[in-house]
């Protein structure tokens, strides 16, 4: 018999939680309701054995299993990794002339359900390698040394260790980050000297708001110390070849004021929202790090994303109307052929060079590598990702449509459908993807394995709702605290839109979003379950006021800047509002699919085991409800790339079984 149900009383408030017991993660009978679940949910599935099969040779057909990445040069070395047909994880290998092999991840992976690296950082001079590992999916990382010299592991070995370091320039002296053992939070920084057994504490943060973080200036000049919440930051600086000496602050932190730092030149440059929603580059000699004069100005019409600084460019990552465009020099922007699209600046360690490598892909252009020579403008293809099986990009068609919420805003689109295939008839299937959270972008990229739906008469579509920052720096602004709503309300919209244009129905309309986004999948479910035939929730965020209003849990407090603080009266009802364990009723929802971590740090198991629990109490219909809990991983699911394959290859059954399109 389940224990008597939690009371939690704020505010004047009173909530009734029967289902707060899930939280107990060593109690036998927690353990058992999710292996229950587990194993119903792969009952209700056995129908879609043979499709789920179908579906991961499909998507397995089009990878080029055996294949190496482009090669990064760093000094006299080319670095790259290699995947093998039949393994599961990459291999990391450099050359001169011969290729040496660095790790093997498979090796590193034997035996263990889980596996993910993190640090893997060469010392300057290339002798040694620093690399970290997580074997539990719980993001906490043991950092070790490899002499690549010997191939042989010093005996230095750091535990718990958050997936940060920097290297001085002296390589035999480390800077890295270690967790909060209760919050996990990103909080100190150490220093490390090989072959020492006694680190040094460099900086501990006390503020809960502030996570830590470490980078090295592109010239290699200064080591950089970031500290940062979701709306203030602060940036200290060491000379790389003086790793005893002490930090020194650019600028003190201040409130809503937000700063990075890069270096050329004897200057900081420093990308800041001071006076600038959509960000602007300051500059400032090292001499007199706080003054601050304007070096690129503020645009309201282009948000100013970020820069790269090498030794004769200047590279600024803008965005304008939801597309990202990438500005050399102030001079021109990289051309780009299709009308909707994403460029990413990819791994440029050289400071003292003419060309800049980036990449571009599109919902129909695979991911392809470019290096731009950014004083002729010439580009040269280095790869593109392959994809098996003859695909045709000509075959699909992309467009870019605009909802209107109900507010008025305009909210982008992108959506991608196989042209001989898909009917704008209002009975065509489609997948509607949303996030909405921490101004990150939900960009217009290729997917080999989507295709296997496209390729069944699906569309697949994006919505670029606000809590993102596609729009520029107030679409993220205008989508969190107070004004939360709007993501949902926005998504919704989309939704609507689809409908009134003849892309689907309801009953042919799935959704899916993960972590943040799947609270926004629980948030619309509630607001309008009517609205869609199918949805997916991965690690969703679902019992946002218990979460919110518990410090002990990682990120609690850090979090207070994206969502509010619940122990201000005002915050705590405006969230208990949209939460979607607290806000599940008696009706009809439609078809279902949850999964979960048992050892995720960011979205804690029980959330979305609750969130399950209640539907399955208070739903009125008998649609598919199931829940699928990773015993052995975290928040990003399975780490090998077959299983999570196979993962993908489950989740798309369950799309076209609950729509009714499995074929």
């Amino acid at each position: 018999m389940p224990p008597a149900p939690v009371i939690h009383e704020k505010h004047g408030d009173r909530r009734v939680d029967p289902y707060f017991w899930f939280r107990e993660k060593t109690n036998p009978d927690v353990i058992a309701h999710l292996e229950a679940e587990n194993a119903r949910t792969e009952a209700a599935l056995a129908p879609t054995k043979e499709l789920q099969e179908q579906l991961y040779t499909e998507i397995l057909g089009r990878i080029q299993e055996t294949d190496t990445s482009v090669p990064v040069r760093r000094g006299d070395w080319e670095y790259y990794t290699r995947t093998v047909q039949g393994l599961s994880y990459p291999i990391y290998c450099r050359k001169q002339t011969d290729e040496v092999v660095l790790l093997d991840a498979n090796l590193l992976a034997e035996g263990k359900d889980y596996f993910r690296l993190g640090v893997f950082e060469p010392s300057v001079d290339q002798h040694l390698l620093a690399y970290s590992t997580d074997y539990a999916g719980d993001e906490k990382y043991t950092l070790v040394f490899l002499d690549l010299r010997t191939n042989q592991l010093l005996p230095d070995s750091i535990a718990n260790t958050h997936a940060d370091l920097v290297w001085a320039n002296d390589n035999r002296t480390v800077f890295y980050t270690k967790l909060d053992e209760v919050t996990l939070r990103p909080y100190q920084i150490w220093r490390h000297t090989l072959g020492e057994t006694t680190d040094t504490l460099v900086y501990e943060e006390p503020d809960e708001r502030f996570l830590v973080g470490l980078d090295k200036t592109r010239d290699h000049e200064y080591l950089l110390l970031s500290i940062h919440s979701s709306t203030s930051s602060e940036v200290h600086y060491l000379p790389a070849n003086e790793p005893l000496g002490a930090f020194t602050v650019i600028a003190p932190r201040r409130p809503k004021v937000e700063y990075s730092a890069g270096h050329q030149h004897g200057y900081f440059l420093i990308h800041t929202n001071l006076d600038a929603t959509n960000f602007r580059l300051m500059r400032a000699p090292v001499a007199a790090p706080a003054a601050w004069e304007e070096f690129v100005p503020h645009r309201p019409e282009i948000y100013l994303e970020g820069f790269a600084e090498f030794a004769g460019h200047l590279v600024l990552y803008e965005r304008t109307n939801g597309l990202r465009q990438i500005n050399i020099d102030q001079t021109h922007l990289i051309a780009v052929p299709e009308p909707v699209y994403h460029l990413t600046s990819l791994s440029n360690p050289t400071f003292d060079t003419h060309v800049f490598r980036y990449g571009y892909t599109s919902l129909t252009t695979p991911f392809t590598v470019y290096d731009y020579d950014m004083r002729t403008r010439e580009r040269t293809l280095r790869k593109q990702e392959p994809v098996l099986g003859g695909y045709d990009p000509a075959l699909y068609t992309t467009e870019r449509l605009w909802a209107t919420a109900p507010d008025g805003t305009a909210v982008p689109i992108a959506l991608v459908y196989k042209t001989a295939l898909f009917r704008k008839d209002g009975q065509s299937p489609v997948l509607l993807y949303g996030y909405g959270s921490y101004g990150l972008n939900m960009e217009a990229t290729f997917h080999s394995d989507r295709l296997s739906l496209l390729d069944r008469g699906f569309a697949y579509a994006i919505a670029n709702i606000r809590g993102g920052s596609e729009m520029g720096r107030p679409w993220y602004d205008h989508g969190k605290f107070l004004e939360k709503k709007n993501t949902f309300t926005d998504f919704i919209a989309a939704a609507e839109h689809l409908i009134a244009h003849g892309y689907t129905n309801p009953r042919k309309l799935a959704i899916e979003g993960r972590s943040a986004g799947g609270m926004l999948i629980g948030a619309v479910l509630n607001l309008r379950p009517d609205l869609f035939g199918a949805a997916m929730a991965g690690v969703p965020f679902v019992d946002v006021l218990t979460t919110m209003l518990d410090e002990t849990l990682p990120l609690t407090v850090g979090e207070y800047e994206e969502w509010g603080d619940p122990n201000d009266e005002t915050y705590y009802h405006y969230m208990k509002s949209y939460s979607p364990y607290d806000n599940v009723t008696a009706r009809a929802y439609p078809h279902l699919l949850v999964t979960s971590g048992l050892n995720d740090p960011r979205v804690q198991y029980w959330e979305p085991t609750k969130w399950v629990a209640r539907l399955n109490e208070l739903r009125t219909n008998d649609n598919l409800l199931l829940l699928k809990t990773n015993m052995g991983a975290g928040h990003f699911g399975k780490s090998g790339r077959y299983d999570a394959l196979r993962e993908t290859a489950l989740y798309y059954a369950f799309f076209l079984y609950a729509l009714g399109c499995s074929r």
